[in-house]
């Protein structure tokens, strides 16, 4: 009975240990923050010159 008891109970921690770092991406509203990042896009204008413009993406 001891033995159960104490897996159960380690079991469960295991659980909530994997459980917890799963919610960091949320902020106190449970809204996900958007993951933006800056992008590259390389064009060229009338002339056949390079543009090169920065774009932010967010998910």
């Amino acid at each position: 009975m001891r033995k159960t008891i104490v897996s159960v109970a380690i079991a469960f921690v295991a659980a909530v240990s994997f459980a917890a770092p799963s919610y960091a991406c949320y902020d106190s509203y449970g809204y996900e923050q958007p993951q933006c990042f800056i992008k590259k896009v390389k064009s060229y204008d009338y002339y056949g010159d390079v543009v090169i413009r920065k774009i932010k993406v967010c998910n």
